[in-house]
């Protein structure tokens, strides 16, 4: 039995264990035997294990499943019980089953990083092992389009022949790998091109939310030419996977209707908020037939749509609604209420996320919040899928274990709902960080709190004049961006002094993990480090004198290289230098 006691530590955690008292030796290889049975569970992903002494030298290691599915799992955690306790194991019966029959993650490989196929083999085998049983890769640009290498030249992206080969790879191991082409807004990688200019809503300025921007973003909904430009994407794409679905994003277009769709707009009569929507749904609607008559059943992330709860009803009935928050607070139950009545037993997903991107070390209290809420919440309201989204924003800086770790939070959370809450940061340092010595998914959640008393009250760091807690980011990321000067009265200086302080007690817990992970962990709290210090020193009286300036610009540079041979690892090299630019421009604002 390995140390840390008698403590199962199974991720996800199982709907039921029975601990039947005793422990049995089952040798240095043992062998579950596995056999397609009833279970009393209504699901097909349901099984039963059963780990049992029958007597001298007789021991019973078997398990069933109505299907492949469940025999699976099951063999995935007799496999975490042989890895937890090695030879010598618990006699018990567990009897298993999903609280989510959809069970997904999101990669963002469109904001710099592009798994390279080895790191994607990886991804699949740890969502495996912790029941995911969905994939989707982002897309916005990094899909080698024929004809189209202006967009996704420099890029490194994924072929065809690399998505039919990770296709099967994950579906040989119950992970099914479905298309993911943002196919409205989130465009401007192909829009900003002169061979693309002429598809755009508009190329002047327009409102993020609450952020002004000017360029291009979203197609024009109204140029028939924008569902060409699709069509001719999803031709190419969808063969390439074999399961049935694709999701179409249309999320955040908020320029619709601020551009050359305005005149739409007037000629039809109609006008504000309302007249928007209505461009959106029928464009989205064509998306839907586009995908549907090529043999896809469409998903779309249901941000827009939700804010106009009235226009719901108007969406197309095949269209699964994928409704997502990255905040604790998201109202899931009302969302999947709204979407599911609106057309009788539409089928809904909640989509958290992993609070890994614009962080350097996460956010431990709302992942906790988002990922935990999303499940309990979908689960009652009958959503059907759960999907956990991770994203790259400002040049995909986040380590992989800082990702990883809150995979396996929504691991749990998907499974088994109920025990959500319950998630033991040990059994993801033990089943997906690979730490035997339990340590480095407590310390994940440790760091990921170090500015949390910053954060707050940080709202005014990304929404000036707005108060209360910054979303989205933490404090000592978006500070870091900060030129000198800007936002030094949010927080006040005992704060961030209080951040940097918990950020040098993580360097003295550092666990002593080895391998690429150690050395992620490390490139993580030496991020943190630069950014406490920086944080600080502008705030003090005087500034940043020339030099602490200096010093940080040693800092930047070290972490710049760092960041170079990291990448290298696990990510194709076509967007490193985008996202070294970072860095660059980090630099440039020191003082």
């Amino acid at each position: 039995m390995s140390a840390g006691g008698e403590e199962l530590l199974l991720l996800p955690e199982p709907r039921r264990v029975e601990r039947l008292g005793g422990w049995v030796d089952v040798g240095p290889s043992p062998r579950l035997k596995t056999a397609i049975g009833p279970t009393r569970s209504a699901s097909a992903e349901s099984y039963e294990l059963r780990v049992q002494d029958q007597g001298p030298g007789h021991v019973l290691l078997a398990a069933q499943g109505p299907s492949e599915a469940g025999l699976r799992h099951a063999r995935a955690t007799f496999a975490q019980l042989v890895k937890r306790f090695g030879r010598r194991l618990p006699t018990l019966l567990i009897e298993d089953e999903p609280s989510f029959a959809v069970r997904g993650v999101m990669l963002d490989v469109s904001r710099d990083r592009v798994p390279t196929m080895e790191q994607m083999y990886e991804t699949v085998e740890v969502l495996a092992g912790l029941k995911f049983n969905q994939l989707q890769l982002y897309t916005e640009h990094t899909f080698a389009y024929a004809g189209h290498e202006e967009a996704w030249g420099g890029w490194s992206p994924m072929t065809g022949a690399e998505i039919r080969r990770l296709d099967a790879f994950a579906a040989e191991r119950g992970v099914a790998l479905v298309a993911n082409q943002n196919c409205f807004g989130h465009l401007a990688s192909w829009l900003k091109l002169p061979k693309y200019a002429h598809l755009a809503e508009t190329h002047g300025d327009w409102m993020f939310d609450v952020w002004p921007r000017s360029g291009a973003f979203s197609l024009c909904p109204t140029d028939p030419a924008s569902l060409e430009f699709v069509e001719g994407l999803l031709d190419e794409l969808l063969p390439n996977f074999s399961t049935k679905l694709v999701n179409v994003g249309a999320d955040e277009t908020y320029d619709v209707g601020w551009g050359r769709s305005k005149e739409e707009l007037a000629r039809r009569g109609l006008d504000g908020a309302a007249g928007r929507v209505a461009l959106y749904l029928e464009f989205l609607g064509k998306l839907s037939v586009a995908a549907t008559v090529r043999g896809y059943r469409p998903m779309f992330w249901a941000d827009i749509a939700l804010s106009h709860p009235e226009a719901v009803g108007g969406i197309a009935p095949e269209l699964i609604a994928l409704a997502w928050n990255y905040e604790p607070g998201a109202k899931w139950g009302e969302w999947c209420r709204v979407l599911r009545e609106a057309e009788l037993g539409r089928e809904v997903w909640v989509c958290p996320g992993t609070s890994s991107w614009r962080s350097i070390f996460g956010r431990t209290t709302e992942r906790r919040g988002n990922i935990i809420e999303a499940a309990e919440q979908g689960a009652a309201a009958g959503a059907r899928g759960y999907l956990l989204c991770d994203w790259g924003d400002t040049g995909h800086h986040q380590q992989w274990p800082v990702a990883l770790h809150a995979m396996a939070h929504g691991a749990q959370a998907a499974w088994n709902a109920g025990a959500a809450e319950r998630f033991d940061a040990r059994a993801s340092s033990l089943h997906a960080l690979g730490d035997a010595s339990l340590e480095a998914g407590p310390w994940l959640d440790a760091i990921g709190n170090a500015d949390e008393a910053v954060r707050a009250v940080a709202m005014p760091l990304s929404r000036p004049g707005q108060a209360g807690r910054i979303m989205n980011q933490s404090a000592l990321f978006i500070d870091m961006h900060k030129g000198p000067g800007d936002g030094v009265e949010v927080g006040g200086l005992p704060l961030w002094e209080g951040a940097r302080a918990n950020v040098a007690a993580a360097r003295a817990a550092l666990p002593r993990v080895g391998g690429v992970i150690g050395d992620e962990l490390g490139h993580t709290v030496a991020m943190a480090e630069f950014a406490a210090r920086r944080a600080v020193a502008r705030r003090v009286p005087g500034g940043v004198s020339a030099t602490e300036k200096a010093e940080l610009l040693e800092q930047v540079a070290a972490l710049t290289r760092e960041h170079r041979r990291l990448w290298k690892i696990r990510a194709r090299l076509g967007g490193l230098d985008h996202s070294c630019g970072f860095y660059e421009q980090i630099a440039a604002k020191i003082g």
